[in-house]
């Protein structure tokens, strides 16, 4: 296969790739799953450290971890990240963030100050918006920042492979914000800290959620060339 042939079919499955926020009930056969997890296992890191690790849910076990997940954040618990979330988002960090999520409410019709319906939506993240399975993923804590950098690294070709596969995603920071539950709950050791989660499977097309795309910035607004 040529470079050129290589290039575009790259380009096809990043320009194609979106984030899943309505999935169908059917779930992924074990070998398919087995297929993508041996595929991001290619990831590159740092001195080849690989520092993922990953709980995959399935069946009846997606069903109750959901259910589980929800009640304890019923409960009243607050977030808790092992990772440090954004101090806050300013700028054209802010802008993007917000376009995004207009895009997002106009797509169901959430008006802006509609609390109640904004609410329900943001909790569809712990009902793993109907997934049939869901990826925590995991690094090792003694590698600080660079083991989580290269995690992203294994996140970003998950949902790349998924999307040749066929198969949607939902990358989701809001699942490690309750890392003490994940971490009771899965049996992952405290020399573990909770990057992220991924719920996937196969995308409902026909919900209107799905139906909206993000932009990306032009490259001369993100790049700066030194050439003398």
């Amino acid at each position: 296969m040529s470079t050129t042939t290589d290039f575009a079919a790259l380009s096809r499955v990043l320009d194609e790739r979106w984030t899943c926020r309505q999935f169908l009930p059917d779930p992924v056969p074990r070998r398919d799953i087995e297929q993508l997890l041996r595929l991001a296992q290619r990831t590159p890191s740092w001195c080849n450290t690989q520092p993922w690790q990953v709980v995959v849910t399935d069946g009846a076990a997606t069903e109750r971890f959901r259910k589980e997940l929800l009640t304890h954040i019923q409960s009243g618990v607050g977030p808790a990240p092992d990772l440090e979330f954004p101090a806050q988002y300013t700028g054209e960090y802010r802008q993007r963030r917000r376009d995004c999520g207009k895009q997002l409410y106009d797509s169901i019709g959430i008006a802006k100050g509609d609390h109640e319906r904004t609410m329900k939506q943001m909790v569809r993240n712990f009902e793993l918006f109907d997934a049939p399975h869901v990826a925590i993923i995991t690094t090792e804590a003694d590698l600080g920042v660079y083991g989580a950098v290269d995690c992203g690294l294994y996140i970003n070709t998950f949902l790349l492979g998924a999307q040749s596969l066929g198969l949607a995603a939902a990358p989701q920071a809001a699942l490690a914000s309750y890392s003490p539950f994940l971490h009771e709950y899965f049996e992952i050791p405290e020399h573990r800290h909770v990057v992220a989660g991924i719920s996937f499977g196969y995308a409902d097309r026909e919900h209107p959620i799905n139906k909206f795309r993000t932009a990306r910035e032009n490259v001369d607004s993100v790049v700066t060339w030194h050439e003398v």
